[in-house]
């Protein structure tokens, strides 16, 4: 037998990691696309910068035996990592491969967002993560949750000193929902994206009670009423040009400046609009946008939780460039009137600002505190 050259073990190493990127196989991935789903490097593709991607323990799988495990593959174990630009700016990601194994977290999986995660918070930059996941990986039993330990707690160290973002790209259920709900900012997607602690089939045999998958969790159950997620996009393209954007007015760590823009709005502009928008009856309701948008660079205004207690506004403008954070009251709904969810609402808002060096500014004009036995208990 002859030796092996470096040539040989090249290509070798090369058909592996084409078989490795090609997750759960062919047939999978057209599964996924049938579903209108991209796979997890298609996505990670289309949300940072052309070609700048690193992606990191490529070749990681589980080490499971036990309920046959042993004749599982899971390349990369159902996560794909590493880190990449959005607009030159170094941030970390992860996606999960809901191709292997339902993108459900395993031990391997869990340590390698968590290693990530790590990364992230050592170099003070913003981690995005893809979520399309089952939940915990059963086979795995405890490794699993002492996984879902791990990034949770690495979710609250990390709290307050850099960004942390999460994408909903599928049925994400139990462990897989509980991250996310205590990052920063959710995206989830139209038709594609749900969100619960327990689906549909076990709440109708626990509770006998019947609810459909978009009732229960969909993109916007979590936008509207239950307010877990602040922005829903149409697609997941969409979805990945809101995150870019948003990123745009964030520093990349809590010692940072917000990034300054040259917008080419004229710093001693005057508004003539402010003379007629708001009305002189003050019993006439106005949408406070009008205003928000006359004041800040080129009309632009970046709302966040748009559809959740929708009597306060809350988001991201610029004014001379700079980056601030905008709190307003909303007299068009409950005629600006606070209740218990626009109260947490602004504040979640304004404590997420004052964490990343984000000046406020407040437009009020509000009533008072929305009076009634669904506020009092």
């Amino acid at each position: 037998m002859s030796e092996r050259t470096i040539d040989d073990l090249l290509k070798e190493l090369e058909e592996k990691l084409e078989k490795v990127k090609k997750g759960g196989g062919d047939k999978a991935i057209e599964k996924q696309h049938q579903k209108g789903k991209l796979t997890a490097r298609e996505r990670i593709n289309l949300l940072l910068d052309p070609n700048s991607f690193i992606e990191i323990d490529t070749f990681v799988e589980h080490r499971s035996t036990n309920f046959g495990m042993d004749k599982k593959v899971s390349p990369s174990d159902g996560v794909v990592t590493g880190y990449g630009t959005i607009d030159n700016r170094l941030v970390f990601v992860y996606a999960q491969d809901f191709t292997v194994l339902g993108g459900s977290l395993g031990e391997m999986h869990a340590q390698k967002i968590s290693k990530i995660q790590d990364m992230a918070l050592k170099m003070g930059v913003p981690i995005i993560g893809i979520n399309d996941s089952g939940g915990a990986r059963i086979q795995e039993g405890i490794d699993s949750l002492r996984g879902y330990g791990d990034i949770f707690y690495r979710n609250t160290i990390a709290s307050g000193v850099i960004p942390q973002i999460a994408i909903i790209a599928g049925p994400c259920a139990g462990g897989a929902v509980y991250s996310p709900g205590i990052m920063d900012f959710t995206l989830m997607i139209k038709n594609i994206s749900n969100m619960f602690i327990t689906g549909p089939q076990v709440i109708k045999a626990v509770t006998g009670e019947e609810v459909t998958f978009e009732q229960l969790g969909g993109a916007m159950t979590h936008n509207k009423k239950s307010g877990v997620a602040h922005f829903v996009a149409n697609s997941e393209e969409d979805g990945f040009n809101t995150i870019r954007k948003l990123l745009s007015y964030l520093p990349s760590n809590n010692a940072e400046e917000p990034p300054v823009i040259d917008t080419g709005d004229p710093l001693n502009r005057r508004e003539e609009s402010l003379k007629t928008v708001v009305p002189l009856n003050p019993n006439k309701p106005y949408d406070v946008r009008d205003v928000i948008k006359a004041v800040f660079d080129n009309g632009e205004f970046f709302e966040v939780h748009k559809y959740f207690a929708q009597n306060i506004v809350v988001g991201f403008a610029r004014l001379g460039g700079y980056s601030v954070g905008i709190v307003a009251n909303q007299p068009k709904i409950f005629a600006g009137a606070l209740d218990i969810d626009a109260s947490d609402k602004a504040t979640r808002f304004i404590r997420f600002c004052d964490a990343f060096n984000i000046p406020i500014i407040t437009f009020v004009d509000v009533p008072g505190f929305l009076p009634g036995t669904s506020q009092e208990y």
